[in-house]
């Protein structure tokens, strides 16, 4: 959980990737248009494996938008090859156990790219809001707490109003805003995923006898693709 400040917030922030409101017309194919193309020129299944982590916690209505969408992530079965998740509702990912995923993430080598996904609280006018940011997310500002920096770029959602009795205002926000912001976030990623396989993974058919994917693609000729990113048409 975070906490928008007049130098984070979502209007003229040069960090701000992507900016949609859960009710908006068409949120879910903008914002998978929008991430899908910051991601390409960054991740790679080999050089630049993609890490999604759903930052929260299941005890508070309005901390649980990460692991809803880690878990309905995990409902699709299988990852392309260089993808991986942690934050579930069943394993969520929060203040008391961020510091073992962060080592844990550092383990996995510097040149993972680290998608962070959490709930946030602003101003009234923002709730609704789903930004895509570069750069690392700060956990725990939204109730004060000084946690771990995570990730190479977070995707955030504004569930509620800050800046007075955060907890209060956690364990008092509309869930079925949070369960919406959930869906849209979950189906934008999940076409983001699908285009992944395409992309890097033309060529891969799964062995439906073992239910193994059958790797193809090397990683040789990713520098030329990799120079030129789609435009998302």
């Amino acid at each position: 959980m975070i906490k928008l400040t007049k130098t984070s917030g979502l209007g003229n922030d040069i960090a701000v990737i992507s900016r949609v409101h859960v009710d908006g017309p068409g949120a879910v194919e903008a914002l998978a248009h929008d991430l899908w193309n910051f991601l390409l020129p960054r991740v790679h299944p080999v050089l630049a494996p993609l890490q999604i982590v759903c930052i929260g916690t299941d005890r508070s209505t309005g901390d649980c938008l990460g692991p809803l969408v880690g878990s309905k992530l995990s409902s699709l079965g299988s990852f392309p090859p260089g993808v991986r998740l942690f934050g579930t509702l069943d394993e969520p990912v929060h203040a008391a156990n961020l510091d073992d995923y962060a080592r844990l993430l550092q383990e996995e080598g510097r040149s993972s790219f680290v998608l962070a996904v959490d709930a946030c609280l602003g101003r009234s006018e923002n709730i609704g809001y789903i930004s895509i940011k570069d750069g690392p997310l700060k956990p725990g500002t939204g109730v004060n707490k000084n946690l771990t920096e995570v990730g190479s770029a977070h995707l955030i959602g504004v569930v509620n109003v800050g800046g007075f009795m955060e907890y209060f205002v956690l364990q008092n926000t509309r869930l079925s805003l949070v369960m919406r912001m959930a869906d849209v976030i979950a189906n934008s990623m999940a076409a983001v995923l699908g285009w992944y396989w395409e992309y890097f993974h033309p060529n891969m058919c799964m062995d439906k006898k073992n239910q193994k994917p059958m790797p193809l693609l090397h990683a040789d000729g990713w520098a030329a693709v990799h120079a030129a990113p789609s435009s998302g048409e």
